[in-house]
């Protein structure tokens, strides 16, 4: 591997320790966002809230795995590690969630009104989306799968947010208690998409950082956009060559 220039190192080093803060904020309101929503979720007897609340677990996990990656000086060779621990996080969510939907769908409790898991869907639906895009761009600049796979398991959280708070807000003005599984269940679906996804390395558009500093350009001869990149590519990115 050529060795990079000083300003090109100089970058790669802000890009990490960039991505070691962004990692502690996630980990941080996340355990908050965990304790909130399954507390909340236990007391209303609402499947969505606690499966949320396990998600923010997940988030955690996912945001420790790229942590751990990070604390390592060559943090490319634990990357795939990194991966296969969030892809496993996010299998075990859904299948968790899954179990729990159904059985609310089958009778098994009726979701009450939560006015704390409204609030927590609201803030989290406000927070997400600014820590999600943080560290999908330094991931991208640096070329780290793991580190864009977790700000995509971020981004999933603005999501279920909204599935979350649409959710609540039927079973609270309407009564419809079918409202709370059914806003699991989703949860559950595109989890297992971002399982299958961080399992086979498909975390879009990581392009590592080559040539002058802070260059982030994404090559068009990859087909590669900002929102996603062909599975080709990501895959080389997760899995080229150490």
């Amino acid at each position: 591997m050529t060795p990079l220039d000083p300003p090109a190192q100089d970058r790669r080093t802000a890009l990490r320790r960039r991505i070691r803060l962004l990692v502690a904020a996630t980990i941080t309101y996340n355990v908050v966002e965990a304790v909130v929503a399954i507390t909340a979720g236990t007391v209303a007897s609402s499947a969505a809230l606690i499966g949320f609340g396990l998600d923010s677990v997940v988030e955690v996990a996912s945001a420790a795995a790229v942590a751990w990656q990070f604390s390592a000086t060559d943090h490319e060779r634990r990357e795939r590690t990194a991966l296969r621990v969030i892809a496993i996080s996010f299998f075990a969510l859904a299948a968790y969630v899954t179990f729990d939907a159904v059985r609310a769908l089958l009778g098994v409790g009726e979701a009450e009104h939560s006015a704390p898991g409204l609030i927590l869907a609201a803030l989290s639906l406000a927070i997400m989306p600014f820590l999600s895009y943080a560290q999908r761009r330094a991931g991208r600049e640096l070329g780290s799968a793991s580190a864009v796979a977790d700000s995509r398991q971020t981004l999933l959280c603005t999501y279920l947010s909204g599935v979350l708070l649409v959710g609540l807000a039927l079973n609270s003005l309407f009564g419809w208690s079918w409202a709370d599984p059914i806003a699991a269940l989703v949860i559950a679906a595109v989890a297992v998409k971002e399982g299958r996804e961080a399992w086979r390395g498909d975390a879009c558009c990581a392009v590592p950082l080559s040539g002058g500093a802070g260059s982030g350009a994404v090559n068009e001869g990859d087909g590669c956009a900002d929102g996603c990149c062909s599975a080709a590519t990501a895959t080389r990115a997760a899995g080229r060559p150490r």
